[in-house]
């Protein structure tokens, strides 16, 4: 594994260690390039609501500076990217777009952990059978495709739909058709397979593999150490080789 696009800082509230601790974790385990994609500021949240789980606009040219200044120190070692991971609201896009620009971060990765536009809504994460919340899901991902902005699609199967296996393979089957078509990598989640979360989800694989998608193995690093585990990242390599799924070892970024 030389290159990782998904990792976190503590601006998101729930991960731990500084920006230069993933950066030497990186550097020892031989990667060549660590994209840093914390939690997404959101702009025109109504007043007295914010998520609890990304960083506020305000700190986020504070963190892209960070990032911009070990790019500079580590330059010799490791290539370095600001980025974000975002979701795709509708009615908060453009505007939150816009101070992403204006902040120094430079790509996004689609991480839909709500559907409609957050508020008010249960995380994606929860088991639910509601076929009607799981096309809303796939719907707003292949939006989020259709922006043309995002450079790949992080756990795109942390939708954890509990019903009929073959209405899950349909509304999946044409989000990872819609993937193919955008020419956008899909990613197997490290913490959700070292965590056994409910996600990577095999019959997800199956179907994207089925449909020729490729994938980008992602570690989702909450912790410096997260970027050392090569044990996790051995088990979805063996996974997608199983599958007969193309892993790409880089991902093309696509600078906002």
């Amino acid at each position: 594994m030389i290159a990782n696009y998904h990792t976190h800082t503590p601006r998101c509230n729930h991960a731990v260690g500084t920006e230069e601790e993933y950066v030497l974790a990186a550097i020892q385990r031989g990667m060549h390039i660590l994209g840093f994609a914390d939690h997404s500021p959101c702009c025109g949240f109504p007043d007295g609501y914010y998520s609890g789980f990304r960083m506020k606009p305000d700190e986020t040219p504070g963190y892209a500076s960070a990032i911009l200044d070990l790019r500079e120190r580590y330059h010799s070692q490791i290539q370095l990217y600001p980025g974000v991971e975002m979701e795709y609201y509708p009615a908060y896009f453009r505007e939150t777009l816009s101070m992403l620009r204006d902040s120094g971060v430079e790509y996004l990765i689609l991480g839909q952990h709500f559907i409609n536009n957050e508020i008010g809504e249960k995380y994606n994460g929860q088991p639910t059978d509601d076929e009607e919340r799981l096309r809303q899901y796939c719907r707003q991902v292949m939006d989020g495709m259709n922006t043309g902005l995002f450079s790949y699609v992080a756990h795109p199967d942390v939708f954890n739909f509990t019903g009929d296996p073959a209405v899950y393979q349909k509304h999946f089957r044409e989000l990872c058709r819609e993937a193919r078509s955008c020419g956008l990598p899909l990613e197997i989640n490290l913490l959700g397979l070292g965590e056994n979360r409910h996600y990577p989800n095999p019959l997800f694989w199956q179907v994207a593999a089925e449909e020729g998608c490729n994938a980008v193995l992602g570690c989702d690093a909450h912790k410096p150490e997260a970027l050392l585990d090569v044990a996790t990242a051995d088990r979805a390599y063996a996974m997608a080789k199983q599958l007969g799924l193309t892993v790409v070892d880089t991902v093309p970024l696509k600078i906002i």
